[in-house]
């Protein structure tokens, strides 16, 4: 009788060890409900600069809650505001050539193109009759004019020639106006400086560590003075919206859920109070109960993750909660909104 007796006391011990070791097993007051036990969650991102240099100020601390656009660090902002400047100055430059380019020559610089082109032609006729004379004399056998002068002045009537070609070509390039590949060539020096200046604004942009979302600042990682590459973390910061509980169904109960299901969320933190929810994910994939889970029989069960999304006005529950999933099976499902917060504002 007493082997009896310590039989039956071990088999309730271990019944209810394993009853304590399963976290994630399911049931229901009624056929109308089924209860999930799960874990609340949320996501984390890394917060970073995207450019390098020293940090000048650090604004939030570790458990601010912050909102989207608020300035959470600064980098020192001189070389940054120098680049931009810089690159403003030469894009004007570029801007005003294009502008010359387009506009053409003015006009007093066309007239000024006519005008050496008359003086040019002048000088070539007064050269062309100092060495005509210097030829007839020659020819004439007199000897008032050398061979040596008449070269010369042949020199200069050449040389008068030339200037007048260069004035004529001068004026014709004047009237022509700005070559087309020439400005083709000034349009791509102002888009490549354009660009060159929103690249240098952005980087002065990311110089300015902002909050991408709302949240909580979970981790401070650097401090003012610190010099930070790239991308490297300076916060780690938990998103508020949207917060879930991550819970696991049993493969028996899978086909009694849907997507858009109501639900109530408690815990034990804050007991006789209850967060409304909807199921916003159901996991396409089985997987075996997470190993924490020692006993064998229970390691070989199948369960589907699912996530419950909830509305926390208050801010109450926190990373790594456990909570209580009640879901209504008769409670009408509604379209999954585009976010937590359109479901939150809703009745």
């Amino acid at each position: 009788m007493k082997k009896k007796i310590l039989l039956f006391g071990l088999c309730a011990l271990s019944t209810g060890l394993a009853a304590a070791y399963w976290p994630w097993k399911t049931g229901g007051d009624s056929a109308s409900e089924l209860t999930l036990y799960g874990n609340m969650d949320i996501r984390e991102v890394d917060l970073g600069f995207g450019v390098d240099g020293p940090i000048d100020q650090v604004l939030v601390e570790e458990g601010d809650r912050v909102e989207a656009g608020q300035t959470l660090a600064i980098l020192e902002q001189d070389a940054f505001l120098d680049a931009v400047q810089a690159a403003e100055a030469t894009l004007k430059l570029a801007e005003a050539r294009l502008a010359e380019g387009v506009h053409g020559p003015r006009p007093q610089e066309i007239e000024r193109g006519r005008a050496t082109v008359q003086a040019a032609e002048a000088a070539l006729a007064n050269a062309a009759l100092i060495h005509s004379r210097r030829v007839s004399l020659i020819d004439a056998h007199e000897r008032a004019a050398s061979r040596e002068e008449a070269d010369t002045t042949n020199a200069e009537r050449l040389v008068a020639e030339a200037d007048l070609k260069k004035a004529r070509e001068d004026l014709a390039l004047l009237l022509e106006g700005t070559r087309r590949e020439q400005l083709d060539q000034q349009r791509a020096e102002v888009e490549a400086q354009r660009a060159n200046l929103a690249l240098l604004r952005y980087r002065l942009g990311r110089a300015t560590l902002k909050a991408p979302t709302a949240g909580v600042i979970r981790t401070r990682i650097l401090e003012p003075g610190a010099v930070v590459t790239a991308n490297s973390p300076v916060f780690t910061l938990a998103l508020t919206d949207p917060k879930w509980c991550r819970a696991y169904v049993n493969e028996s109960d899978l086909g009694k859920i849907r997507l858009g299901l109501p639900a109530r969320i408690t815990t034990d933190s804050y007991p006789g109070k209850s967060y409304r929810g909807w199921v916003g994910y159901i996991s396409p994939v089985a997987e075996f109960t997470p190993k924490a889970v020692e006993t064998p029989e229970l390691r070989t069960s199948l369960v589907y993750q699912a996530r419950v999304y909830t509305c926390d006005p208050d801010q109450e529950l926190r990373l790594g909660m456990p909570a209580t999933v009640t879901l209504l099976l008769n409670g009408e499902t509604r379209t999954p909104p585009a976010s937590l917060s359109d479901y939150c504002k809703s009745p």
